[in-house]
């Protein structure tokens, strides 16, 4: 058996504890998730994940910063152009892992859907993004966001 220090070591990580996980998975949500600028959100791309980093959501695999800027692009075209994605708290994490629990909606109106994401953490950059949107109650918060895609 391995402690989880010697495990971090093994996997590369450069976040040791809870905390170093946060900036990294806000980060994300600002720079990559929030960000309509192609330009930018390739830059922030290059600086929060592995060149080879791979994003899992329900209708997509995106591998590499190119794939995964198109694939935020897809998502943010079918949004209204006000909406927002805010963290819900700090990310917590461990072993390379880190969650972050996330809203969204219009900046100045109620949250039209929440989520996590779940992220595989290699030598302080992104390897594995899973973004999960939650269903709430009976698929709520997906028919929310089905209907700003389709309204927009």
């Amino acid at each position: 058996m391995t402690s989880s220090a010697e495990q971090q070591g093994q996997i590369g990580t450069t976040a040791p504890d809870a905390g170093g996980f946060d900036p990294l998975m806000q980060a994300n949500i600002a720079r990559v998730f929030n960000e309509r600028d192609p330009d930018r959100r390739r830059i922030a791309l290059s600086e929060l994940y592995s060149e080879g980093a791979t994003l899992y959501d329900p209708e997509t695999v995106a591998t590499g910063w190119s794939e995964i800027s198109q694939a935020v692009e897809d998502l943010l075209l079918r949004l209204p152009p006000d909406f927002v994605f805010t963290a819900a708290g700090h990310a917590v994490g461990h072993n390379g892992a880190a969650r972050l629990f996330w809203r969204a909606g219009p900046s100045d109106g109620p949250v039209a859907v929440t989520g996590t994401d779940v992220a595989h953490i290699e030598n302080g950059r992104i390897k594995l993004l899973y973004f999960f949107v939650e269903s709430g109650a009976h698929g709520e918060h997906r028919r929310r966001l089905s209907r700003l895609v389709e309204s927009h």
